[in-house]
């Protein structure tokens, strides 16, 4: 019988994924990580799996610093950057049940000073808005307050988010921010009546038996079994500097390795029971905080990986909530200068898989909870190592076209409206508060001045419009320095935005509005 068009489309794509099947490698942990490893140039990698209740794996593959022999094992500490916002979301939970905070209780109730932009946010803002992304703030807002290290302290951070605009109105839609997570540590530790980092290991880390788990950066290179961060530098992976963020704690404080985080995931999975029967934290404040409080918009993937596309997509409390294979997902990923993380559990299936890497690179992670996904779950297998491989060469190379097209675009021909000289002087962001631009050796070099590593020679692109090139290259977040010019001459303001979409979000150059300020150098062209 002849095959219609449509049985035929059908018959042909059932035996392309029947081929495509056939062709994955059988599942084998260690040679999937190794081969992601080299896949995506990531020096060195620890995993860890619970499954039922008990550890089925928590081990290190690769290096713990490039170049050196020391391997990673399973007490190599990582900095997990933004998962640690579950550690803060769980010592909230427990103080609402120990009765010394609501969720919805405003938090002006517990610190008193607190203020957002808008006098009604202010007043409106819960603990739960806190931890839920939903504030009006735009991606990312104020991230420079304490990213890349930064000279302020966490009082003067939560103090300055009064100057922050927002994006959208209150709780109109998502948008990522570490800020509000900041705000939270800091309700912890004027509980506790001692810093967040003491706080979190007395009341969580300590029960639970994380014992080699810290809570800043200073205490993890204290040790001597710890993991140096990697990032790429004109597209070749290279060791950099550790970037402490004691300012953030509450964000991104936490430094675990896959011994801890198993027990971690554990008790997560267990509805807050510990191994000695007893309550971290209620089962109902575990149910909470994977209960979906926000709506995230679902993208489309990119053909190749469009089985990872959820059905639905939201923010609990601490967690990201979306489904794989009809299994509920409540997973986060983390991202500090260095360091690349993913904690992902299936309740349904008791099952949890955390991934720390000591590089910028997402799709090695990715590839591997999705092949260890399929594993558990015994559905049909892919080639995530490979599909994620392809998927991240195409999208850097669009990019890299598409700044060559920016590039090539621009009017060559054209020059500053003023003479550099008048370009120099101290601007003032309401927010962020001063940077200088300054003479230095023949160059005009840009210096951010509460951010001791943020500084950079000017070069021009076009117009009144430069690029700031970061003498910290490890950045990657190089960007556009645009002034506008009063009708006299003199500079009315400077605006920023990064170059690349490649640059991370926390770099929020968009959001700054520089001024000259009154002893500015800046001035007309004579």
């Amino acid at each position: 019988m002849k095959l219609t068009h449509t049985f035929a489309a059908a018959a042909f794509t059932l035996t392309a994924v029947a081929a495509h099947a056939a062709s994955v490698p059988a599942f084998n942990l260690d040679a999937d990580v190794n081969r992601a490893l080299k896949t995506f140039d990531v020096p060195g990698m620890a995993i860890a799996i619970v499954k039922d209740g008990k550890v089925v794996t928590a081990k290190g593959y690769g290096v713990r610093k490039l170049g050196e022999p020391a391997p990673v094992d399973g007490k190599t500490l990582f900095e997990i950057a933004s998962n640690s916002k579950a550690f803060t979301a769980a010592g909230l939970a427990m103080l609402v049940d120990q009765g010394k905070l609501a969720w919805d209780d405003p938090v002006t109730k517990h610190l008193p000073g607190f203020q957002m932009y808008d006098s009604y946010v202010t007043g409106q803002m819960t603990v739960r808005d806190l931890l839920t992304h939903r504030s009006g703030l735009g991606l990312g807002a104020g991230d420079l307050l304490w990213w890349p290290s930064t000279t302020f302290s966490t009082d003067e951070i939560i103090a300055r988010l009064r100057y922050v605009k927002p994006a959208t109105s209150f709780r109109a839609s998502y948008a990522y921010d570490n800020l509000l997570y900041i705000v939270a540590g800091k309700i912890i530790a004027d509980k506790a009546g001692k810093p967040w980092g003491e706080a979190i290991q007395e009341q969580i880390l300590s029960p639970l038996g994380m014992t080699g788990t810290k809570t800043s950066v200073a205490e993890m290179l204290a040790t001597s079994d710890y993991s140096a961060p990697h990032s790429k530098i004109n597209d070749r992976i290279a060791v950099v500097k550790p970037m402490p963020v004691p300012n953030a704690v509450g964000a991104v404080g936490i430094n675990t390795n896959a011994e801890d985080i198993a027990r971690w995931m554990t008790v997560l999975l267990n509805s807050g029971k510990m191994d000695n029967g007893k309550q971290l934290f209620s089962a109902q404040q575990a149910a909470e905080m994977w209960t979906e409080q926000t709506p995230m918009r679902i993208r489309e993937p990119k053909p190749a990986l469009a089985a990872t596309k959820p059905n639905f997509y939201a923010y609990g409390l601490g967690f990201q909530l979306r489904d794989y294979k009809g299994r509920k997902i409540a997973m986060h990923g983390g991202a500090l200068q260095g360091f690349y993380s993913t904690v992902l559990m299936v309740p349904e299936e008791k099952l949890g898989i955390a991934i720390l890497t000591n590089a910028e690179n997402s799709p090695a992670m990715a590839s591997l909870y999705y092949r260890i996904l399929d594993h558990y779950l015994q559905v049909r297998p892919s080639d995530w190592i490979q599909l994620y491989a392809d998927q991240e060469a195409a999208a850097h190379r669009e990019e890299l076209e598409r700044q060559g097209k920016e590039h090539t675009a621009r009017a060559v021909a054209s020059k500053p409206s003023l003479p550099l000289a008048s370009y120099n002087g101290e601007y003032e962001d309401a927010w962020y508060g001063k940077i200088s631009i300054r003479e230095e050796g023949g160059r005009q070099v840009m210096r951010f001045e509460r951010t001791p590593d943020l500084s950079g020679e000017l070069e021009h692109f076009q117009h009144d419009t430069f690029i700031v090139r970061w003498r910290e290259r490890n950045f990657n977040a190089d960007a556009y320095v645009t002034f506008a010019l009063n009708p006299d001459g003199s500079i009315e303001r400077m605006k920023m935005a990064p170059i690349s979409t490649e640059t991370d979000f926390s770099y929020d150059f968009r959001d700054l509005n520089f001024t000259p300020t009154r002893h500015s150098g800046a001035g007309r062209n004579p």
